[in-house]
């Protein structure tokens, strides 16, 4: 390795490689680029204490000016790479500088999926703190919201709209919240929780168009032919890793970008967070994991590959999401066909863990109002437990 480690993507993948090498030693030339013109923030509080007015955009800061001075790193904010020279080892950045580099993080995290009409007035995307902050400002004016996608973030910003008393919409083709990441028996109680506290639940239907009056969003028509008045429209159906600027540059670009298990993409050339996917030895599969503390472990986990430890990336991954006075949790994968199990506590009384196996093996664990037996539980996962559903 060079003494020249540039870092594209200053969020907390990238921000966690950055302080993992000058913690282990590393005392060269850093640089740390980012695209967004503000100091490196946390993302999950946008969609909950953001959203709701609980805190002030500056708690979700990550380290303050000290701090971040304290890393002697140059921080190049508000710009964006826009291309990648491997052969040459520079990065093209949007002001036309071209910045040579050693070692290359790639740390660039995703970018909302986009609906056509979404450019409309009245039309939201949740991925960066401005978009919080813009959200924030229109939902204070009482609108009629409707939300596409019924995901965590979906979800999670339905739950704050509702806790402010406003008219609810939430919409997803498929057949349950969270079908896709928690399958249908945890869906159906995402549902059961989302409709008792006032949120209409559209389901199993899309959307077929934006209605517009003078640029501005009046109402979604469904593909059911449902129309939804409406002064507010959230679009979160998901994203997609921002791998745009790499099109280019002769990396595999599958779902992101692939790595080994060490988290290297090339020579000199590592990946870390969102953006990154990487054959995980335990789970024996390739992944890409969009959770918070992934992407912290992750650049933790970069930097010290980068300086030589070539240790395998095989975390028990870990999320959370806040609903109302709702938290779910979980350990390991949650793989669609997998058999859930309760295995503590109950439904019923708003607090149990539920066990996700595949193949008869123990591959993930939720938790729902239930952080401290989750955690005891968490070694069916790490441990591989093997497990026969009930009757076999």
């Amino acid at each position: 390795m060079t003494d020249d480690v540039v870092i594209v993507g200053a969020s907390a993948a990238g921000l966690a490689t950055a302080e993992a090498l000058r913690n282990k030693g590393y005392d060269g030339t850093l640089t740390l680029i980012g695209d967004e013109p503000h100091l490196p923030y946390d993302r999950p509080p946008l969609s909950k204490q953001i959203l709701s007015g609980a805190w002030e955009p500056e708690r979700t800061r990550l380290r303050d000016e000290t701090a971040l001075a304290g890393l002697g790193a140059e921080l190049r904010l508000g710009t964006r790479a826009v291309a990648l020279d491997a052969t040459a080892r520079k990065i093209t950045l949007d002001d036309g500088d071209r910045v040579p580099y050693g070692t290359l993080v790639v740390a660039t995290g995703v970018t909302p999926r986009r609906l056509p009409g979404d450019h409309l007035a009245g039309v939201h995307t949740l991925r960066t703190l401005d978009d919080a902050l813009a959200l924030r400002t229109h939902l204070l004016a009482r609108p009629r919201v409707v939300i596409v996608g019924a995901g965590f973030l979906g979800a999670e910003v339905a739950a704050v709209a509702r806790k402010m008393d406003l008219d609810v919409t939430l919409v997803d083709p498929l057949p349950l919240p969270l079908f896709r990441q928690l399958g249908d028996t945890v869906g159906a109680l995402v549902a059961d929780l989302h409709r008792g506290r006032g949120v209409r639940l559209c389901l199993g239907t899309g959307v077929a168009r934006f209605v517009a009056l003078a640029g501005r969003v009046v109402a979604v028509e469904l593909t059911d032919c449902t129309r939804l008045d409406a002064d507010a429209v959230v679009v979160a159906v998901g994203s997609t890793p921002a791998t745009g600027w790499l099109a280019d540059s002769g990396l595999a670009l599958g779902d992101g970008v692939e790595c080994d298990a060490h988290c290297r993409a090339a020579p000199g050339i590592y990946a870390a967070g969102d953006v990154a996917s990487w054959h995980h030895p335990d789970f024996g599969r390739r992944m890409r994991v969009e959770h918070r503390l992934n992407a912290t472990e992750q650049g933790i986990a970069v930097a010290a590959n980068i300086l030589g430890e070539a240790r395998p990336f095989a975390p028990v991954p870990y999320f959370w999401s806040d609903q109302y006075d709702t938290r779910v949790q979980a350990f390991g994968i949650l793989p669609a066909g997998a058999d859930v199990t309760v295995v503590d506590g109950s439904p019923d009384d708003g607090k149990f863990v539920a066990a996700y196996a595949l193949d008869g093996e123990v591959v993930g664990v939720l938790g729902w109002n239930s952080h401290r037996e989750l955690r005891k539980l968490r070694r069916l996962v790490a441990d591989r437990t093997g497990y026969q559903p009930p009757g076999e």
